[in-house]
């Protein structure tokens, strides 16, 4: 089989604007599959590399790691999809499958784990190649066009509802409702839950209420925040930023638990005392195995859950990703590559 020449779109330096770039994907070796890309999301995380904000980009980078596309050629030893098959790729794209994560079904926790796009290029592209075990089958009823921001930042929220138990008789709330928490509403209200959204928008409120909470917090207002003390069973927080994190845990029932999704950069500045004496747990989390990724996939398509996105032509990756570098998406960003 031959190599494939393909069409990116590259950050060349950091903060530098995207650029075509040609190059040769090579021919799908045993286990490996080439993915022909119809639709990549646009992450914050890939912000963060083409700035290289992590120090680990490494240059040319092209970004893109909420890939749906269809398969377009396989290497020996794949039996789970077939030529033609729509299939995602999320911020792995392939595993060890030799250490104690990957044999326990925890293939996200791999320390060998290769991501999409660091050392790999990813979605802003005509195809991309994968192991396929990193690769998962997009179920019927789930919308395509839709469907790229699922593959990172929806399985960023269902992860932890699997990871730690959440039940549907549990009141859990979400701080900060954007692209990651318009989803977690969407998912816990769907769940079951009884969800309560802390937000500063007035307009969020409103609109976390048709996503399906059944409250929202004015995450401005310390004194309503006192008066929820004791009121969750979980916390899922979707923020960047530094907030009072002891007066959010003080909100947790007894046994309660505040998973961070989000990836805030600063220390937390915590009281143990409130944790000792009410036996709360800090967590946090990241993205899913494959396995929890399909579960993710197919709760979706019974529930008809979807990302609310804005479309880009994949010609207009630099204005899609201005747009998400100044805040602006409502509420995740989606490339078309057609």
């Amino acid at each position: 089989m031959k190599n494939f020449t393909t069409n990116g779109l590259a950050a060349i330096e950091p903060g530098g604007t995207l650029q075509p770039i040609t190059y040769e994907v090579s021919a799908p070796g045993v286990k490996e599959v080439i993915v022909d890309v119809e639709y990549c999301g646009i992450c914050h995380s890939d912000l963060s590399m083409v700035d290289n904000d992590w120090g680990i980009t490494q240059y040319p980078l092209v970004p893109g790691h909420e890939i749906i596309g269809k398969i377009a050629a396989m290497g020996d030893g794949v039996h789970h999809v077939r030529i033609g098959d729509s299939v995602g790729i999320g911020w792995h794209c392939g595993y060890c499958n030799e250490c104690a994560c990957c044999n326990s079904g925890d293939q996200n926790l791999c320390a060998t784990a290769q991501p999409t796009i660091v050392g790999h290029h990813g979605g802003f592209a005509d195809r991309v190649k994968a192991d396929a075990s990193a690769v998962v089958v997009i179920p019927e009823g789930v919308n395509l066009a839709t469907a790229g921001p699922l593959m990172c930042a929806g399985i960023t929220i269902f992860n932890p509802m699997i990871q730690f138990g959440v039940r549907s008789t549990d009141r859990v709330a979400v701080i900060g409702i954007g692209g990651l928490g318009h989803l977690a509403v969407k998912f816990l209200s769907a769940w079951g839950c009884e969800v309560t959204a802390f937000t500063s928008s007035e307009e969020k409120k409103i609109e976390a209420l048709s996503f399906g909470a059944h409250h929202t917090l004015d995450s401005r207002d310390s004194e309503a925040i006192e008066q929820s003390a004791n009121s969750f069973d979980y916390l899922i927080s979707t923020v960047n930023v530094k907030l009072d994190w002891n007066q959010y845990i003080n909100t947790l029932k007894p046994k309660g638990t505040m998973v961070f999704v989000g990836a805030t950069l600063e220390p937390l500045d915590l009281v143990v005392m409130p944790l000792i004496l009410g036996q709360r747990t800090i967590a946090g989390s990241t993205v899913g195995s494959p396995a929890v990724i399909q579960e993710m996939l197919q709760f979706a398509s019974r529930h008809q859950i979807s990302p609310l996105v804005e479309q880009f032509p994949m010609s207009e990756a630099n204005s899609a990703l201005n747009h998400v570098r100044q805040g602006k998406p409502k509420y995740r960003v989606v490339l078309a590559n057609h």
